[in-house]
């Protein structure tokens, strides 16, 4: 990720965690960059913040299980900046994951809301800047995944499923537009204790969820009988 003069990326997710720093990094290297997240507050600041520097940063307000949201968002980006060279899409309802326990506790609604946001999401905001990077005849696409899609845990089905749904997402969009200019990969981050995770966790989870990522049946014994969730990527 470097030489980015002039480049114009969307990061979609880009208000904290990941997506902040990844914005930040963007913009040391010269690219003007869109930021989309429903914390609009925080993604103005950081914007603001590095304006200030010399950035080119602005910001808007999106849901990401509204297709009309995702659309207007994706339209304002393309009027202000005028093309769009690369799209960052680093976003998941984290506040279903704490609740996602097993296929047996999970409820309809909380697999629906976990792939609305998650994987049918992405999917809407690939379609949405697909027609003009395929025009432009070139674009980068990075899409979040986590490695949950692989590791088979014993909790958090639905969050796995959405990121396994990721993966395969990138693959075909790689396959299918590849010829045509188009670029698409998937990361896979391990556990990160963002600031939406950090205020719903207490202090032992914390430790518990950084210092265990492997699943260890003594471990996973322990967050089964004190009610907590494993580590989430």
């Amino acid at each position: 990720m470097r030489n980015l003069q002039g480049k114009v990326i969307l990061v979609c997710g880009g208000a904290t965690g990941i997506g902040a720093a990844t914005v930040r990094r963007l913009c040391d290297e010269g690219a003007r960059v869109g930021i989309g997240d429903f914390n609009i507050a925080a993604a103005r600041a950081l914007a603001t913040e590095l304006n200030a520097a010399g950035g080119d940063i602005v910001a808007w307000e999106y849901d990401q299980a509204d297709e009309t949201s995702i659309n207007s968002m994706v339209a304002s980006a393309l009027a202000h900046f005028g093309r769009l060279d690369g799209l960052f899409a680093n976003v998941a309802d984290l506040q279903t994951v704490l609740s996602d326990g097993d296929i047996l506790s999970n409820d309809c609604a909380l697999w629906e809301r976990t792939l609305r946001v998650n994987l049918i999401g992405t999917v809407l905001l690939v379609r949405a800047v697909l027609p003009t990077m395929l025009a432009q005849g070139c674009g980068a696409i990075v899409l979040t995944s986590s490695d949950a899609a692989v590791a088979g845990e014993p909790e958090r089905p639905a969050y796995a499923a959405s990121k396994a749904g990721v993966n395969s997402l990138s693959r075909h969009i790689a396959s299918k537009w590849g010829r045509q200019g188009i670029r698409c990969n998937a990361v896979s981050p391990g556990f990160v204790l963002t600031e939406q995770l950090d205020a719903n966790m207490c202090a032992d989870e914390r430790l518990d969820a950084q210092g265990c990522p492997q699943p260890a049946p003594r471990r996973a014994a322990g967050y089964c009988r004190r009610g907590r969730l494993p580590p989430v990527r």
